[in-house]
């Protein structure tokens, strides 16, 4: 029977490698089309649209990322739950769904801010972290982390419009489930905008790249390089599990199974533990190989700004985080993605700015902390060299190679880190996908199992083979979702502004 299963993965990994390229290259090819900078150097469109969105969020809203910081830290702490209390003057509003029953907008909720930002944080604290930061050092040099620095702190920005977005818009049914996202901001919102064809159309868009970006991006890659580098530490060809990716892909679905049949409340109680471990794990790792070569440091922050601003380096550093850092986990942060927003709609709340200020957390912890430190390392350990060229599998192993320079078993702990950010992007981008198939399929039971079955044999499929092409397609698909997200966060920038002046006004008055 594994015999079969594995003969069988292996075929179909060639035959959709084979009629990807030919179905879809097109599509690819034109979301990752690039606008020339140098003779030798292009950037994808996708990549400046997101960039000069976050650019233009940051200015219109008067430097929300850094004015606002500390309060979104008090958010999280629950500095400013007494807020949330019943107020007399505010009442319920009800409204009818697409499936004709009931909905309400109000105060309610399934998580808390902690566990909203942990499981947003988990779907973006990734590989991205680890593979990414090696591949854009090989190709940008120490000053890519610059860039990255930069890219990361005006993505607080972006984070924070969409996941207001996603509060302010979303629907809850009678049991008290929540449904958000930019597919119901992007119906609702426009539509008071007057744009009620627009809007219904950019949700169903963005509904289908997010079904598919979950399915590939957020699961078969994932899941892939977590087998990788777990066959890697465990003796590589001498492995119990070489070329038996199926077996970790069955394990890690029946895993992923479990969690995610339990809904946001199920997945939140997960990450809000795992996300701090994982983070805190790796993190302490990256520490101590900084301790043991602190002396090191100065030089190392010192070749980062002499490289961001060295001509070569500057188109180097920009081009190699863009394309190949980011590219490979959707910008890490996804900010202007839309992603997130799903998960931060779930938190308990009746002000939408609250979640937004402590969703621009999120790129902060995981671009400027997490892919700062594990460049530092990268860098002190001499193990990048100029002009590499890396494969994402390659970029993990150097990164553990680094680790390994400071004590021997590292390595081990990377793969476990490795695998736990995986696991925590699965059910977090499950979740994802599920509710953009809810909103396009509806929100039966049926069609839920239905969704989640198919995720789970998508987790076997991605372990077992390589999937370069579906892996390719997958990306793209994740990136084209900023084309409708962008389109709404632009036109209901002004309802954002509404909602952050009234929760200001608010922790004012009562402080």
């Amino acid at each position: 029977m594994s015999i079969l299963l594995f003969n069988a993965t292996q075929n179909l990994d060639e035959t959709i490698n084979a009629q990807f390229l030919n179905a879809t290259g097109w599509f690819i090819d034109a979301v990752f089309a690039e606008i020339p900078i140098t003779e030798n150097v292009g950037i994808p469109w996708v990549l400046i649209v997101l960039i000069l969105g976050a650019l233009y969020f940051t200015v219109y809203f008067k430097l929300v990322n850094f004015r606002e910081f500390f309060t979104a830290i008090k958010v999280v702490r629950g500095d400013f739950e007494h807020l949330e209390n019943p107020d007399s003057n505010e009442k319920i509003v009800q409204i009818e769904g697409d499936d004709k029953t009931p909905k309400k907008i109000a105060g309610d909720g399934e998580v808390t801010h902690f566990q909203a930002l942990t499981a947003a944080i988990s779907a973006t604290v990734g590989l991205g972290n680890i593979a990414g930061v090696a591949i854009a050092l090989g190709i940008g040099g120490p000053g890519a982390t610059f860039w990255m620095i930069l890219i990361g702190l005006l993505g607080m920005s972006s984070k924070f419009v969409e996941c207001t977005l996603g509060v302010k818009y979303r629907e809850v049914n009678s049991e008290g489930t929540i449904f958000g996202g930019p597919m119901y901001y992007l119906k609702k919102g426009l539509q008071e905008k007057g744009f009620k064809k627009l809007g219904k159309l950019l949700a169903i868009l963005f509904s289908i790249m997010c079904i598919g970006g979950s399915f590939g991006g957020g699961n078969m890659f994932q899941v892939n390089q977590a087998f990788k580098l777990f066959e890697h530490v465990t003796g590589g060809t001498e492995s119990i599990l070489y070329e038996r990716g199926w077996i970790f892909g069955l394990m890690m679905s029946v895993l992923v199974g479990i969690v995610i049949i339990g809904g946001i409340r199920k997945i939140a109680k997960v990450t809000d533990k795992i996300v701090p471990f994982m983070v805190v794990m790796y993190i302490m790792a990256v520490i101590i190989i900084l301790g043991m070569n602190y002396q090191q440091i100065p030089d190392a922050f010192l070749s980062i700004w002499n490289g961001a601003f060295n001509p070569e380096g500057i188109i180097g550093g920009f081009v190699g985080v863009l394309i190949q850092g980011f590219k490979r986990a959707a910008f890490s942060n996804e900010a202007g993605i839309g992603s997130a927003s799903i998960a931060h709609s779930a938190v308990k709340t009746k002000y939408p700015a609250s979640e937004g200020l402590v969703a621009l957390l999120e790129p902060f912890i995981d671009t400027v902390v997490v892919c700062t430190m594990t460049a530092l390392v990268l860098i002190i350990t001499n193990v990048i060299t100029p002009n590499m060229e890396l494969s994402n599998e390659e970029g993990v192993l150097l990164t553990a190679q680094a680790l390994e320079s400071g004590i021997s078993w590292f390595p081990y702990l990377l793969s476990f880190a490795v695998i736990l950010f995986a696991f925590s992007s699965m059910i977090s981008w499950s979740y994802y996908g599920y509710q953009a198939w809810s909103y396009l399929f509806g929100r039966g039971k049926k069609t839920e199992y239905a969704y989640k079955l198919i995720f789970c044999i998508f987790t076997i499929i991605g372990a077992a083979a390589t999937l370069g092409a579906v892996t390719d397609f997958s990306d793209a698909m994740i990136f084209s979702m900023l084309v409708p997200n962008m389109i709404g966060l632009f036109i209901l920038s002004p309802k954002v502004a509404e909602e952050l002046k009234r929760y200001r006004k608010l922790i004012n008055s009562k402080s």
